[in-house]
């Protein structure tokens, strides 16, 4: 039953907001609020619990959900974000239209998510993998008048759909390859080419939704939608759901030999370019979705090589920290009308027009995630990357040189958001705002261009402490007991932990990183009003500022033939198979008409003759019956007399 309500609840919550519409918005916000509370408290009952259910679905396919200890870690986190997320999105989207629809639509996100992680098979999986996929477009294009974030929720979801093909790749050669009722568990046990088939699909489509290379670019694309949706986006749901997923087959990749390193290095690669690519930013939300492809290579690095705890660890502090980032950025991009890094200057300190603590305890909750998202020891992520490099090291000593590189190039832009958001503020910079990047998230109607500055509203204020305190107090996980207890909690088998010497060089490297490139940027903004990094001057900022041009390499290859495709079928069915039709039906109906004057009048008019005909005779035959019995007698002589001479002549 508790399963069963954590998915079920938010799913009829949202249909019920969708159906009832406008006329739900003033009460769409409290219930999702109330709503996220009980699924909190249901996610914790599953974690202690560990249900697991079983329904028929199709012939020798059952669709099952259970919680073990990866789930476990997974609902609760899914639900404490969403909670946190729900709550900011309240005053932040006061003055939007149609509340009931955004609020619906998340509500069917996690509960999308939720069956995602708990999902023990494919017939589920992909159920809930589609919707989560269809409600991000809705979400990301939540402002469909726009029509630049129609664009790039068509492109989010393009990008991710050809990765998606991978998983029905996958379900194909399952059936195949005879895997027990498409059960995940199930993958690792089936003949080699299928289950290397089955494993590399459902790690295509792992990739795509959580932007690594070469899928990483749709992510820039994502932050078209409001800053409540990245939040959720980003942290714990759909982008998370990708790595999620590569923890849940790890034994599958491990057995097919080959699939574990290759992944392992995808994860890496984007941990150190999706890095820079953050560090080139000069639009904060930008820097942000680039560090979440960064910081999601890690999870898919640990899965790889076979570090599932880690991996695990860093799904959890991902969450805390990325959501606690995302909504800051949304709240002083709501207040400030800009999301420009040179725009932001000195935020953290207070604002013009007297407001300090809302912003200051933005600062400080969003310094305590920064360096968190940097590995500052002893925080969340620097413990999960450190535990995650242990278990890289004994696999592959490359892996772990590249591994640590991503861990610095984190620090350095961690570091250069800080050394904005704390600087000195510089009056002469706030007229030159980035147009693409001034676009409040508040809605097209914020767009018009007037640098304001509003108050942080108290109740969107608070899940930020709660956050920033999970982002500090999850690196517990880094002392050696506590990380026992998480691989028993996860019913792991005891792996690697870090050595101290491992935790001295993270240690070291990120305070070195954070300190020198902290320096390096506020110097260069006192001085010069500029940021180190930004992509101007030379053509690797500008490469890097542009997300590796992927986008255009995708373009050519994914997006532009995709709705050239759909384009063309779109022709095709107005030009051929509409008009088709409608000349099928013309053609029926003259056939119809022709038939009704032809055919049909002759048979009628024959119907109608043969009718006058037996009238007649009828007629006819009641002239002889006048009642009169000497006329009877002389008809019946009659009678007589031609039967007697009939049978004359033919005798």
């Amino acid at each position: 039953m508790v399963l069963w309500l954590l998915i079920l609840l938010p799913a009829l919550a949202g249909g019920i907001l969708l159906v009832f519409g406008r006329k739900a918005d003033g009460a769409a916000a409290p219930v999702s609020v109330l709503v996220a509370v009980v699924l909190l408290g249901l996610a914790v009952a599953a974690a202690l619990l560990r249900p697991a259910v079983q329904v028929p679905g199709l012939e020798g396919i059952p669709a099952g959900l259970a919680v073990d200890g990866l789930a476990a870690a997974a609902v609760v986190t899914v639900a404490g974000i969403f909670l946190a997320v729900i709550v900011f999105a309240g005053p932040d989207l006061a003055s939007s239209e149609a509340r009931a629809r955004f609020f619906g639509l998340m509500l069917l996100f996690v509960a999308a998510m939720l069956m995602t992680v708990t999902s023990t098979g494919m017939l589920t999986l992909l159920g809930s993998w589609e919707l989560m996929g269809a409600i991000s477009y809705a979400l990301i294009g939540y402002w469909w008048p726009d029509a630049a974030r129609v664009r790039s929720a068509t492109l989010a979801f393009i990008t991710t759909r050809a990765a998606d093909l991978g998983m029905y790749l996958a379900a194909g050669a399952a059936l195949a390859g005879g895997a027990a009722g498409l059960r995940l568990d199930a993958l690792a046990l089936m003949p080699g080419g299928w289950r290397d088939a089955a494993l590399a699909g459902l790690a295509l489509a792992a990739l795509g939704k959580s932007a690594q290379l070469p899928f990483s670019f749709w992510l820039s694309h994502a932050m078209a939608g409001p800053s409540p949706v990245s939040a959720l986006l980003h942290s714990a749901t759909m982008v998370a759901a990708g790595g999620y997923l590569l923890l849940r087959i790890q034994p599958g990749m491990a057995a097919t030999g080959w699939l574990g390193p290759a992944v392992a290095w995808v994860g890496a690669l984007t941990a150190l370019l999706l890095g820079a690519v953050a560090f080139a930013q000069r639009d904060l939300k930008q820097l942000l979705a680039a560090s979440t492809c960064s910081q999601i290579g890690f999870i898919v690095l640990a899965a790889g090589a076979g570090s599932v705890a880690g991996g695990a660890a860093q799904f959890v502090a991902h969450a805390a920290v990325k959501s606690l980032l995302f909504l800051i950025a949304g709240a002083w991009l709501t207040a400030l009308g800009t999301r420009d890094l040179l725009e932001l200057r000195g935020v953290a300190r207070g604002s013009a027009n007297g407001s300090v603590l809302g912003y200051r305890t933005a600062g400080v909750t969003f310094t305590a995630g920064a360096l968190a998202l940097g590995g500052l020891p002893p925080l969340s992520v620097w413990a999960a990357k450190d535990e995650i490099l242990a278990g890289v090291l004994r696999e592959s000593p490359a892996l772990y040189i590249v591994g640590l590189a991503a861990a610095a190039v984190s620090a350095a832009y961690a570091a250069k958001a800080l050394a904005v958001v704390w600087a000195k503020p510089a009056p002469s910079v706030s007229g030159r705002a980035n147009p693409a990047a001034s676009v409040s998230d508040a809605g097209p109607a914020a767009a018009a261009g007037k640098r304001q500055q509003h108050r942080l509203p108290t109740t969107a204020l608070l899940p930020l402490p709660v956050l920033a305190t999970a982002a500090v107090v999850f690196g517990v996980a880094g002392v050696p007991a506590v990380s026992r207890w998480w691989q028993d909690l996860l019913g792991l088998p005891e792996t690697a932990t870090p050595a101290p010497w491992e935790l001295a060089v993270s240690a070291i490297l990120a305070l070195a990183v954070i300190g020198g490139i902290y320096g390096q940027q506020t110097r260069r903004l006192l001085r010069e009003g500029m940021l180190v990094g930004a992509p101007a001057g030379n053509r690797l900022t500008a490469w890097l500022g542009n997300w590796l041009g992927l986008e255009h390499a995708a373009s050519v290859l994914i997006t532009r033939p995709a709705m050239s495709l759909a384009v063309s079928l779109a022709r095709f069915d107005d030009r051929v198979l509409a008009r088709s039709i409608d000349a099928a039906a013309v053609l029926v109906l003259k056939a119809a008409t022709g038939t009704d004057r032809r055919i049909e009048h002759g048979i009628g008019a024959a119907v109608a003759g043969i009718a006058s005909t037996f009238r007649q005779l009828a007629r006819s035959a009641r002239r002889p019956q006048t009642g009169l019995i000497h006329q009877y007698y002389a008809q019946a002589i009659i009678a007589l007399t031609v039967l007697a001479a009939l049978f004359v002549v033919l005798r």
